[in-house]
């Protein structure tokens, strides 16, 4: 089990946090909306529900909000929201996995296309960046759940195959199928996870200087713009000091 890597997303990024509220919160709904629809409507029950569910707690969104999501899906009152996953690449050749849920196919390319065109880069065919990247299981902690030795311990013990620690947080990652049953073992020790997710990590890693950096910032940050759109991986690694000069 590896101690550290310098695997970044839009997800874990620094300014990350400046994302619309609002916009977070309509994200967060509809992956509980889908998650009820796709299983029962119980948490409990439902381990895609249960991560969403968790997911929207981190982010202190209402409780209200997360049972009308719930009962959304339980009365039959919404949209059949389908997964479209998109591929392609950003400046610097980065490549980029684009995970969105729309109930309309045709709006959501279109802007998709748009963001990435508009923002020096270009879509692929489905399979063109995907090879480069694992299909692993994601659960995340804030920096608060404990040190990197206490997080370490126990993400061994719970049956996870790697973790990555840092001042922003924590990355606990699984194989895909044993996804919730880590997690589940790991609330005794860790509390509630942030997050618990499949993910798409890279084999390889492309270090982006200050101009690629500010461009590929725009192009993701125009995604996540994008209510359709719920995820963005990619095979990025941006050193502190262009952070720093990036602000």
């Amino acid at each position: 089990m590896a101690g550290h890597s310098k695997f970044k997303n839009i997800m874990h990024r620094k300014g990350a946090q400046d994302k619309k509220r609002s916009g977070m919160f309509s994200k967060l709904s509809r992956e509980i909306t889908v998650a009820a629809k796709m299983g029962l409507p119980d948490p409990d029950m439902n381990p895609r529900l249960r991560a969403a569910v968790n997911a929207a707690k981190a982010q202190s969104m209402p409780k209200d909000n997360i049972q009308r999501a719930i009962d959304k899906a339980s009365k039959g009152d919404t949209e059949n929201y389908e997964e479209i996953r998109y591929e392609g690449f950003g400046p610097a050749g980065v490549s980029l996995i684009i995970e969105a849920l729309t109930d309309n196919r045709n709006r959501t390319a279109t802007n998709v296309r748009t963001a990435v065109a508009k923002n020096g880069g270009n879509l692929g065919a489905s399979g063109s960046v995907s090879h480069a990247f694992d299909r692993v299981g994601l659960i995340t902690y804030p920096a608060g759940a404990g040190d990197a030795e206490k997080v370490f311990e126990a993400a061994l013990e719970a049956g996870a195959e790697d973790v990555t620690s840092s001042d922003d947080g924590h990355e606990i990652w699984t194989a895909v199928a044993d996804l919730h049953e880590v997690a589940k073992a790991l609330e005794p020790v860790l509390g509630e996870a942030e997050g618990a997710k499949l993910a798409w990590r890279p084999q390889t890693m492309i270090a982006v200087d200050e101009g690629d950096a500010a461009t590929l910032f725009k192009l993701i940050d125009a995604l996540d713009d994008d209510d359709d759109v719920q995820t963005v991986w990619g095979n990025y690694e941006v050193s502190d000091e262009v952070m720093e000069k990036l602000g």
